[in-house]
This record gives C-alpha cells, sequence and structure tokens, in this order.
C-alpha cells in the first residue's frame, strides 16, 4: 500500500529580508543581506555587537496590547506567519479542524521572556514576584498551542525541539502524520527569537559567532575563507501540508510536493559536526530513500551552510559522498549569507526558499564569498553571487543542529 502522498499549499514567512513570502524571496533572489547593528538593546560592551533583526515589525498590527503582552516574541513571531500560509491555502471554516493539525519547532523558545524575568527576579532583592505569564510565555510548545485556539484547529497539536534542526524536524513529523492518517492538513514550520542579551552574550561564549562588527552586512559568509562564525537571525516560517487527495477535491493551489524526509544523529561532539560529515552524509541519504528519488535527479540543495569553520567543511564533503560526480551538476546555495541563522525556524524558512526555487526556477545565491577555501572544492556550484535561473524539479534543504541532530527534507514538483 502506497503512503498518502503531501503537499503544500500555503506559505507564510517573517524573515529579516521580508516580512511576508514575496518580500522574502524579493530579497534572497536580489542578494540583500538583513544584517545590521542590533537595536533591541544596547550591544555595546558585547562582542558581536549585530544581528539579523526583524525590521519594521511591529507586534501592535497584530494583536491588541493585551494580548501581545501574553505572547513571547518566537510566539508572535509563529502566529502572524502561520497567519499568512493559512490564507494562502485557502483554509476555510468549512474544512473538517478535527482533522487539522498543528507541529511547530523552536529550538529555544520564549527566550527573552526567560532573560527578563530572571533579571527582574534578581533586581527585587530575589522576591518571588512572577509575571503568571511567565511559563506560558516560556515554553516552546506554547505556539502550536495558540495558533491552534486561535483557529481551532483540533489535529496533532505539539512542538519539536532539537536545536537548529527543529522546524525541518516538525515538517517530518507533519509529512509522517498525513500519510499514515492522523490528519488530513498540519500547519507546520519554526520560530525563534533569539536576539536578545542571553542569546548574544551565550553563543559569544562559545565563540560560535561573527564579531566582524565593522562589516555586518558581510559578515556571514559561508564557505569563505575567512568566515568567522554565524549571525544570528530571528524570524519564522509556516507551511501549509495536505494530503494530496483532500487539497485537490477542495480545489487548493499546490506549491509542490514535501516527498521525503530523513534524520540522523552525527554522534560526535556537543556542537562540533562530525569532521567528516558522516551525519550530514546519512542524513541526505536516508532522505533520499524515504523520498524514493535517485541523487542524480536532485537539481539543488539549500545547504545547513552557517558560516562556522567547522560546519561548512564538513556538509560539503558529504554532498560529495553523496551525489559524487553528480554534485557538480547541482546548484547548491546557503540562504543564511543573507538571513543570517534562525535557529530552531532556520528549516522552515528554507525549506520555503526551496520550495520557491522549484516554483520559480531559480536558486537564490549565497552572498559574500570572497576568498577561496581550499578545504572546500571550488568546482561545486555554490551559486555565488547572484541568483541562477534553471529548471528545478527537485531540491533538498538540510538542517542540523547542536547535539548531532540532523534533518533533511526533499521537495519535488508535483507530477
Amino acid at each position: 500500500m502506497n503512503p498518502r502522498r503531501v503537499v503544500v499549499t500555503g506559505l507564510g514567512a517573517l524573515t529579516p529580508i521580508g516580512n511576508t513570502v514575496s518580500d522574502y524571496w524579493d530579497g534572497l533572489v536580489n542578494g540583500r543581506s538583513g544584517a545590521a547593528p542590533i537595536t533591541y538593546f544596547d550591544a555595546s560592551e558585547f562582542k558581536t555587537q549585530f544581528a539579523c533583526e526583524l525590521k519594521n515589525f511591529d507586534a501592535n498590527d497584530f494583536f491588541d496590547r493585551k494580548e501581545a503582552r501574553k505572547l513571547d516574541r518566537f510566539a508572535q513571531y509563529a502566529i502572524v506567519s502561520s497567519d499568512e500560509a493559512i490564507a494562502d491555502a485557502g483554509l476555510t471554516d468549512q474544512i473538517d479542524k478535527d482533522r487539522v493539525g498543528v507541529i511547530w519547532g523552536a529550538g529555544i523558545g520564549g527566550l527573552e521572556t526567560f532573560q527578563n524575568e530572571v533579571i527582574n527576579f534578581a533586581e527585587n532583592n530575589k522576591k518571588p514576584r512572577f509575571n503568571p505569564f511567565f511559563i506560558p510565555k516560556l515554553i516552546a510548545d506554547i505556539a502550536p498551542g495558540m495558533i491552534s485556539i486561535k483557529h481551532g484547529f483540533r489535529g496533532p497539536n505539539f512542538a519539536t525541539v532539537s536545536a537548529c534542526a527543529s522546524s525541518s524536524n516538525a515538517l517530518i513529523d507533519a509529512l509522517n502524520y498525513i500519510r499514515l492518517g492522523y490528519a488530513d492538513v498540519i500547519v507546520s514550520g519554526g520560530s525563534e527569537a533569539g536576539v536578545t542579551c542571553a542569546g548574544i552574550g551565550g553563543f559569544n561564549a562559545m565563540h560560535a559567532l561573527s564579531t566582524r562588527n565593522d562589516d555586518p552586512a558581510t559578515a556571514s559568509r559561508p564557505f569563505d575563507k575567512d568566515r568567522d562564525g554565524f549571525v544570528l537571525g530571528e524570524g519564522a516560517g509556516a507551511l501549509v501540508l495536505e494530503e494530496y487527495e483532500h487539497a485537490k477535491s477542495r480545489g487548493a493551489k499546490i506549491y509542490c510536493e514535501l516527498a521525503g524526509g530523513g534524520l540522523s544523529a552525527d554522534a560526535h561532539h556537543m556542537t562540533a559536526p562530525h569532521p567528516e560529515g558522516l551525519g550530514a552524509k546519512n542524513v541526505m541519504l536516508n532522505c533520499l530513500k524515504d523520498a524514493k528519488i535517485a541523487p542524480d535527479e536532485v537539481d539543488a540543495i539549500n545547504m545547513h551552510g552557517t558560516s562556522t569553520p567547522l560546519g561548512d567543511i564538513a556538509e560539503s564533503k558529504a554532498i560529495l559522498e553523496v551525489f559524487g560526480d553528480h554534485a557538480y551538476r547541482i546548484n547548491i546555495n546557503s540562504t543564511k549569507s543573507m538571513t543570517g541563522h534562525l535557529l530552531g525556524a532556520a528549516g522552515a524558512i528554507e525549506a520555503i526558499a526551496s520550495i520557491l526555487a522549484i516554483k520559480n526556477n531559480c536558486v537564490p545565491p549565497t552572498i559574500n564569498h570572497q576568498t577561496a577555501d581550499e578545504n572546500i572544492d571550488q568546482e561545486l556550484n555554490f551559486t555565488f553571487g547572484k541568483a541562477q535561473k534553471r529548471e528545478v524539479k527537485v531540491a533538498l534543504s538540510n538542517t542540523f543542529g547542536f547535539g548531532g541532530h540532523n534533518a533533511c527534507v526533499l521537495f519535488k514538483e508535483i507530477g
């Protein structure tokens, strides 16, 4: 018995280079950097003083003041992006809401809420005067919970947490829940709001972030010899995933098929990737097998490509291992060169980039590359500098997280 097919019928995005899907795509294809000096707090004493913040986002445009105060920014972003995706999909009250779920990813959740409550506790002589919304604002699963409450979706509802792979894990769980018949429609994706004192300070302590404070716009430079760490980003991506026959029966617009997903573990180190890309190789092989797609059918790969010294090398090695000579015919890119690294939301917004690459037959660029790294095969096509028009029928998207969590999703042209 063949499993039920799963297609994408709606998209929503809230990113450092665009607050809607159309603006996000415009930013990608035009190679726009979202990095700039931090405005959320005084970062002058931090090693890194810039990030990829959202621009022109005001929660009061989407929520009343009382409601906004009850939600951490990561949950606000989740609701706003999912609203766009749900509207794009044309979901109406006529659908069976018992068969609609929400599966959402967040690597950290309400970091700003946690930070502020602990600061208040310390400044108030450690008197236990906590906000009654402290815990509900903090927990990662509040995002899918609030989406379901707003829209009345009563199907499967939970959060996935696997660091930077969180939202790709959410997409894979949603794929399998629909395949298995537990739901007909699932709103899935991820959100993160890590641009806080604790986020910047914590990643600085790990020496994970770029410190190119003199030129933030070029700081995220995947595969460049002089890369010095990732740039922290924030935002959300939402996808409406739907069983194929269900989508057809209601006349839904279909972007493409989510044909498969793969998971693996590096089983190597708390934060560093396996140096030979073993986990990355396995996750792509697992994804291809699940999707029943041969390696030589893949046209584009949105790499994890964080701009870290070790990660970019390991992932490039893994691609050569999996695809052999065909690797040189694939357009490879890292959209993190523009958006920064959205942590738990990275997989969702990069999945959207892959879907739009198929829809528009165009692969967005990897920007900011200046100097070749002799440890990375320069014959690979990293789509440096400008977007490239080409036929894209099959696209992979990789996301890897601290702890060695690897996830890969495969989208293909509907046929």
